[in-house]
């Protein structure tokens, strides 16, 4: 009787392990997509917001992948969108998921993350995302807790602007003496908005000491520096995906 009372508790300790460790895996497996709340380009009323192609691209890569993925803005709820095409069929395919339009419809607030469930924060892109991400300090707290841990920070074109103010406990800068990108000065001023947004995103970057790597207009750029990946413009949004998906196998 002792016996067999002794094999039922050793086959339910397995069970609980393994239980857990499934669990574990999961919650490994979450990644966390942050977008902005912004949906105007400062004082001249024209219309911005998370640029869709910059969700949809990296979505893609890391949903096939099996990695399921949460939405968070500084504000939650619903989040303005730019470039909204849906000719493009990324886009098209996200939109129609029900699963993750209803996601990122009703994106969560800061306060709501617990960073402990996610291998990976990723910013999006979009021009909102240049007075919005930048002073967040409930979100620069999350990216530094999940880089930490051991986790990736990521973003595409106006995205990192979010890493510009996140601190290690250490008391460095994340970018400080690692290679970076992000949507360029040549870029920003070919889309006339060099005097519009609030600040140039590559000139701040190199100001918290990022070694600021960058290709010629529009051109697919990506690096990964130290389980940091950032890519320069909506062109680069899959291979950010990308990126993520071989760093987060290793």
């Amino acid at each position: 009787m002792k016996k067999l009372m002794y094999l039922f508790l050793t086959f339910f300790a397995i069970g609980i392990v393994k239980s857990q460790a499934k669990m574990n895996d999961k919650m490994k497996k979450k990644i966390l997509f942050v977008i902005t709340s912004h949906g105007t380009k400062g004082d001249t009323g024209e219309k911005t917001g998370y640029y869709l192609g910059e969700v949809t691209h990296p979505w893609e890569v890391l949903h096939k992948a099996g990695y399921e993925i949460d939405f968070v803005s500084p504000k939650g709820g619903t989040s303005p969108v730019d470039g909204f095409d849906l000719k493009d069929p990324v886009n098209k395919e996200f939109w129609e998921n029900k699963e993750y339009r209803n996601k990122i419809d009703h994106s969560m607030k800061p306060s709501d993350v617990n960073p402990e469930n996610y291998s990976a924060i990723f910013y999006a892109g979009g021009h909102g995302a240049m007075w919005d991400f930048a002073d967040n300090t409930e979100l620069a707290s999350i990216a530094s807790i999940i880089y930490e841990n051991g986790g990736i920070v990521a973003g595409v074109c106006h995205g990192p602007a979010g890493l510009i103010n996140i601190k290690l406990s250490n008391g460095k800068y994340l970018v400080d003496g690692k290679k970076i990108n992000s949507f360029t000065n040549e870029e920003e001023s070919e889309v006339k908005l060099t005097n519009v947004v609030p600040f140039l995103l590559e000139d701040q970057l190199k100001e918290r000491g990022a070694k600021f790597e960058k290709s010629g207009l529009w051109q697919v750029h990506v690096v990964n520096d130290q389980r940091v990946i950032t890519g320069q413009n909506p062109q680069s949004a899959k291979s950010v995906g990308e990126e993520i998906v071989k760093e987060l196998k290793k």
